[in-house]
């Protein structure tokens, strides 16, 4: 087919204009944040500080101007290293506003820092500093209002999105294709196929037609119609691959390789290079390295407190349960822990002692004649949880983390590990007093198969999402939920 022909099948085919690359867009981004925290600084500094007397002017503006800088520096590094600009966040509807106002609130506790460290905090203005530090948060928060409309207008039109042309319109190439679909990546607009087994594809496929063959796809690259092309082709075709990969390479086009069928179910993985070769990233330890240092601090921490001031409530629980029933105070249960290991669990008893059920053989439920008064009062405030901060300590077991269940423990008259095939990977972190599931309502009686289900839901979306600041979210919900839990009994 002619160069000719070629441009008259897809003169209907709308290429659009080139698209506006990312890397301007977060340099934009850059470069406006830190114009609005100077001319904020400099700003204030002459409504309320600077002095018209010329022996005094230089002295002030250059003592100010330089903290200015000083900020501006560290401001930068901050947005660098919290990932203000990446990429994935500069189309997100709040631009990753959390984050920039994060990096600008570490900032001004920075400067004070520095200021009291070098004993210089008192030639500068108060009005000043707050002034700057709270209109900077101010209009830093406004100002990414703005720019999220802005670009999510330019988005909606397509002015980021590299004109992409899939390579190779078989199964794998139209999966990419209904995938790119459903994602909506603003990134990318595909334009349609090419391929060079002409009479084995379809003419079109999930909306897009097919341009033509690999030499009519690189006059389209010389034309300036193509930003993309990603090769969707199985990765055991090497040959023809390497082909492929050697014709474009002589072509300004970003050429990207498709994943083969298997990777459409790893599609949020990254990927890592080992020995140099680059890996998919499809699995790695939740909350190792430097998480696991901060996780083990913020339990033996908020633990060993804990103990310390409960301990007059652990003596009161204790008294009141030996006078109600004769019995130990502890009921210690074994339970699986971190990696399966099985741990002793400790518990201020809640059942008459000749009644407790080591083995969880038979299930708890509402109104159960084994539990004693003053159990039925811990269960429902869920005080005889409290021992296990014993646990914790020992290291055995976190604060915040899945529930560990007795060994025994059944769902509708079923193992739990038969019911649901992911129960297992809650036991890849420390099992907790408190958890996801727990305060979300996923707690009590498992009298269903879809209670199991949900549990293991909610607490294996926890150990992804795992931060210090959401098992501070969970803990303050699980104080707040203590008296007022229908599930608990």
């Amino acid at each position: 087919m002619s160069n000719r022909s070629l441009i008259s099948e897809v003169r209907a085919v709308e290429f659009g204009l080139a698209p506006i690359s990312p890397v301007i867009l977060g340099t934009l981004l850059r470069v406006t944040d830190l114009a609005v925290i100077g001319m904020l600084g400099l700003f204030i500094y002459f409504l309320y500080v600077h002095s018209w007397d010329a022996s005094e002017q230089s002295e002030y503006l250059s003592q100010y101007l330089t903290t200015i800088l000083v900020a501006l520096l560290i401001a930068s590094a901050l947005f660098q290293w919290m990932g203000v600009y990446a990429g994935d966040h500069l189309f997100s509807k709040r631009l990753n506003t959390d984050r920039t106002l994060s990096a600008w609130a570490v900032t001004c506790c920075a400067l004070l820092l520095i200021a009291f460290s070098l004993k210089i905090s008192d030639f500068y203005s108060r009005v000043w500093a707050l002034s700057w530090f709270l209109s900077s948060f101010a209009l830093l928060a406004l100002g990414r209002v703005v720019l999220a409309e802005w670009i999510g207008r330019l988005a909606r039109d397509g002015r980021f999105a590299k004109r992409t042309v899939i390579l190779g319109a078989g199964d794998l190439g139209q999966r990419l294709a209904s995938y790119l679909n459903e994602e909506g990546d603003p990134r990318t607009r595909v334009i349609g196929f090419v391929d060079d087994r002409q009479d084995r594809v379809p003419a079109e496929a999930e909306g897009y037609a097919l341009l033509g063959d690999c030499t009519q796809l690189i006059h389209l690259i010389r034309q300036d119609r193509v930003d993309q092309v990603i090769l969707a082709l199985p990765w055991q075709a090497e040959f023809r691959l390497q082909e492929l990969i050697r014709r474009l390479a002589l072509t300004p086009v970003e050429l990207r390789l498709a994943p083969d069928m298997i990777g459409f179910g790893l599609h949020d993985r990254s990927f890592t290079q080992v020995a140099g070769l680059p890996m998919l990233h499809v699995l790695e330890r939740p909350i190792s390295g430097w998480s696991h240092v901060i996780k083990t601090i913020e339990d033996r921490l908020l633990a060993s407190l804990a103990l310390l001031f409960l301990a007059p409530l652990f003596l009161l629980i204790a008294l009141a349960i030996k006078l109600d029933s004769p019995g130990p105070v502890f009921f210690i249960q074994q339970r699986q822990g971190f990696n399966g290991k099985q741990i002793w669990v400790r518990k201020f008893r809640t059942m008459y002692h000749h009644m407790t059920d080591h083995d969880a053989s038979i299930a708890t439920t509402r109104d159960d004649h084994r539990v004693t008064n003053v159990g039925r009062f811990l269960r429902r405030t869920s005080l005889d949880e409290l021992p296990q901060f014993i646990n914790v300590l020992a290291g055995e077991m976190s604060l915040v983390g899945p529930r560990p269940h007795a060994l025994n423990t059944m769902a509708d008259g079923q193992n739990l590990e038969e019911v649901v095939e992911a129960y297992a990977a809650r036991h890849k972190v420390k099992p907790g007093i408190t958890g996801w599931a727990q305060i979300n309502g996923w707690r009590g009686e498992l009298d269903s198969i879809e209670k199991i289900r949900k549990r293991v839901e909610y607490d294996l979306y926890y150990i992804d999402r795992w931060s210090v600041w959401f098992d501070l979210k969970i803990i303050a919900r699980t104080l707040l939920l203590i008296l007022r839990d229908e599930n608990a009994f």
